[in-house]
């Protein structure tokens, strides 16, 4: 987990303290400066901005760094990574925001329109720091004991999701950003909450721990019972002796992809009415900072605002809404040029009472997705002295609504990445949760915008649809859960140089074939070929327009998305459930389309709405990545065009070679092992060759014992090794020294000069045999060629042989070869 600077020698520390105004000024992003205090002289001297004159103006005014929870490079890390794993993220440097600290006197509004004025400036606002969004007005009569968490149209149907893996958080991580809490409070103290960034502000301690205790409550004899009361993780940032974006930059760095930010604030609109209050993406600095955590994979979920005076109308029209600038950022229409989607999820007030309307003080309009309960909320409360025991029945406001829709996006995560065994991106959420067609609409009066309550019930079985499963298999043994059999030999991708007239009759349930390795094994070159693919559903609905689509690599032992390329795809109408198997139409792959003769590996991908196939756009997150090849069952790879030996054509002097790629991750340098098996006979010689650079980082465990290497006569052929044991004793067992030192007391390779730069590294012929680690980097190929020379009485047989890529001892891929006589 990342860690944001609690301390620093560099930058001003000096907290903004509550309700203590500020100007937000942001520069082009083609003004570079350092990013520190005392940068006025570099930018008067360099003619960037008039300072002194500012000086003269307003007194003494100092320019201060507005995002200090990281160091500058690692701000640039977090963005350069935003634009690799989101292309439509085009965010602003935030290195170009500063806050501007003026006399207490000072006319901010004053500041702002000068250095409006600036060509060096982009914008300039007045940041007025406002209350904790939450309404807790005691004469609201109480409904019942959190309703919230019963079934729609009422709740969100917390207790249904409760039934299944994952429904109650398990796995999960949530940060709360606002600025106060009880963490010990009875209720919450067995999470462990941990406040990674800013202060504790005594004074909004009850509205942080009413708002824990909604989405996690711990499952005790006491209180209440959260959302997610099984959640893994709940940190805090506090934006008090600090700024809001600052401390969703803190939050950023403690975040994965698919992890829950909620944004418990609001700010004072400017260029609106007088006095009202809404989501704080209205500045630019705060909407800067949820786009990167959007980008980044992260689920942001957004209070929208409380109206004037806290709880009162009127109420921000967000479709209507104009800048400083003039520009309508929050109308989402297509017609708008001017909107600007920060990717949060912004959440409105609604009543808690079935058929739901809009609060008077909720914002409402088009970018709107999602309203909660915000009146009578069963939850803890806490005091400004820390009680951990009290409790309240009428917490409220978009305080309250918000970590509803937290809670929810936490349980639908929850699910998802057990049942498809990766995360939805925040759009995929947002979708999930603001469907029309599937979650609680507001009552048909409701004259305004506000969105969804989500349904757990609905999304759980119309979306993740977790009653029916479309899988298609890694290996003839494979069920269709996570496993650690082979992932690179499936049976349901079959090529044919022509078309079948039933391939239902002769590949479908009952055909004979089900769990054949032989059916299409190879792709005839000079002619179309024809791609079946065959599913099965394993759950007990009925899946309906399964959509199937297969690509083609290069064999990798690690075949990440950016080495598929796209062979086509076809419709399975119905495939029906009980695990019957079913088979697609053809696909045809085109004569122009098939690469050159060599050896390749598919990749299948099977799917429908209800059990969507994974995005590959999604697998620059490397965790993701990992668990699509280890958990997902909608995906499968198959190599193709099997290695021919012929008998006749083949000895000692000729070995037969493959090539290979052994790629690294996709996002960063990543420790990998290198393991292969091999079932040969007795005498043959296997080798790896790869660059020498490469296999000198190849860690192996050293052995205790002593290793004596033999010429047995047998063209320096490398197994097996000769043990010496302390006292004596000598025994035969795999090479256990590092293959690259092993090399230097052979008097010649095992299959003849290669070049300088290259190395071949003995494999042990007969069973499993690990290479080693190395650290691989990112997007890198590392080539290979296996060499195999099998002595001519064994050729008429067929063997085996696999290379597989692990991480932190996890298969991530293989590739399997099958040698057979010609």
């Amino acid at each position: 987990m990342a860690q944001t600077r609690a301390d620093s020698k560099t930058l001003d520390r000096r907290p903004i303290k509550e309700l203590q105004p500020h100007v937000v000024v942001q520069f082009w992003d083609n003004i570079e400066s350092p990013y520190e205090p005392g940068v006025e002289d570099f930018l008067e001297e360099n003619g960037v901005v008039p300072w002194e004159e500012l000086v003269r103006t307003f007194g003494e005014v100092r320019l201060i760094p507005l995002f200090t929870a990281l160091e500058p490079d690692d701000i640039s890390v977090l963005q350069k990574k935003a634009t690799e794993s989101d292309p439509e993220y085009n965010g602003d440097n935030l290195l170009r925001f500063w806050r501007i600290d003026a006399p207490h006197d000072a006319d901010l509004d004053a500041i702002v329109k000068v250095v409006s004025q600036w060509q060096a400036v982009k914008s300039a606002y007045v940041d007025r720091p406002a209350p904790d969004p939450v309404v807790m007005a005691d004469d609201d009569p109480r409904s019942a004991n959190q309703m919230y968490l019963d079934a729609a149209p009422d709740g969100i149907d917390a207790e249904y999701a409760w039934g299944f893996i994952g429904g109650d958080g398990q796995g999960q991580t949530l940060i709360d950003m606002e600025r106060g809490w009880t963490f010990d409070h009875e209720d919450l103290v067995d999470h462990g909450v941990t406040l990674i960034h800013g202060q504790i502000r005594d004074a909004s301690r009850s509205h942080g721990t009413s708002v824990l205790g909604q989405i996690c409550a711990v499952d005790n004899t006491v209180g209440c019972i959260g959302i997610a009361p099984a959640i893994e993780r709940v940190d805090a940032v506090s934006y008090w002796m600090s700024n809001r974006p600052d401390a969703i930059l803190a939050a950023i760095a403690n975040l994965e992809f698919g992890d829950v930010l909620l944004l418990e604030a609001q700010v004072w609109v400017p260029n609106g009415t007088p006095g009202l209050l809404g989501p704080i993406e209205v500045l630019d600095a705060d909407y800067e900072a949820i786009r990167l955590a959007s980008a980044l994979g992260i689920i942001v979920v957004e209070a929208g605002g409380n109206g004037t005076n806290n709880g009162s109308a009127p109420a921000l029209d967000l479709d209507t809404y104009t800048n400083s600038a003039g520009l309508a950022i929050l109308w989402r229409d297509d017609s708008n040029t001017d909107f600007r989607d920060s990717g949060a999820i912004i959440v409105t007030a609604a009543t808690s009472t079935a058929p739901h309307t809009r609060r008077d003080y909720g914002p409402f309009g088009e970018r709107i997705d999602c309203y909660g309960w915000s009146q009578n909320i069963d939850t803890l409360r806490s005091n400004s002295s820390g009680a951990t025991d009290l409790y309240t029945t009428s917490f409220g406001g978009t305080s309250g609504a918000s970590p509803i829709v937290a809670g929810a996006a936490i349980l639908v995560q929850g699910i998802a990445e057990h049942n498809f065994g990766f995360r939805l991106s925040p759009g995929q959420m947002r979708a999930v949760l603001s469907d029309p067609g599937i979650n609680t609409n507001p009552d048909t009066s409701e004259p305004t915008n506000i969105g969804t309550m989500p349904d757990l019930h609905s999304i759980i079985d119309n979306v993740l649809n977790v009653a029916a499963d479309v899988y298609i298999r890694d290996n003839p043994a494979d069920t269709g859960d996570p496993h650690a059999g082979p992932i690179s030999s499936s049976p349901d991708i079959i090529t044919l140089s022509s078309q079948v007239a039933s391939p239902q009759a002769q590949f479908g349930e009952g055909s004979g074939t089900e769990d054949s390795l032989s059916l299409g094994s190879t792709v005839t070159q000079g002619q179309d070929n024809f791609i079946y693919m065959r599913v099965r559903n394993r759950g007990s609905a009925d899946a309906e327009n399964v959509r199937a689509t297969v690509f083609w690599s290069e064999v990798s032992t690690l075949v990440t998305p950016d080495l598929w390329n796209f062979i086509g795809d076809t419709i399975i109408d119905h495939v029906p459930g009980g695990n019957i198997l079913t088979v697609s139409d053809a696909i045809t792959w085109q004569n122009n389309q098939i690469p050159p003769q060599g050896h390749y590996c598919y990749v299948g991908l099977v799917g429908n709405g209800e059990d969507p196939p994974p995005n590959p756009a999604e697998f620059i997150d490397w965790e993701n990545f990992r668990q699509f090849v280890l958990v997902n069952n909608n995906v499968t790879w198959r190599n193709f065009n099997v290695i021919e030996i012929v008998p006749d054509a083949q000895d000692e002097s000729e070995p037969v070679v493959v090539n290979f790629l052994a790629p690294g991750a996709p996002d960063r340098a990543r420790p990998m092992t290198l393991e292969v098996y091999a079932n040969f006979p007795k005498g043959t010689r296997v080798g790896l060759q790869m660059a020498r650079n490469f296999a000198e980082q190849l860690v192996v465990k050293k052995s205790r014992f002593s290793v004596t290497v033999h010429d047995r006569g047998n063209n320096n052929t490398l197994n097996p090794f000769e043990i010496r044991k302390p006292g004596g004793r000598q025994v035969l067992l795999p090479l256990t020294m590092t293959p690259v030192d092993l090399l230097q007391h052979l008097e010649k390779p095992m299959f003849g000069p290669i070049p300088n730069d290259q190395v071949i590294m003995p494999v042990n012929p007969h069973g499993r045999y690990r290479l080693g680690t190395a650290l691989f980097p990112a997007k890198s190929r590392n080539p290979m060629k296996l060499f195999v020379d099998i002595p001519e009485k064994y050729k008429k047989n067929s063997y085996d042989v696999y290379v597989r890529q692990l991480f932190d001892n996890s298969e991530v891929g293989r590739v399997t070869w099958r040698f057979k006589p010609g």
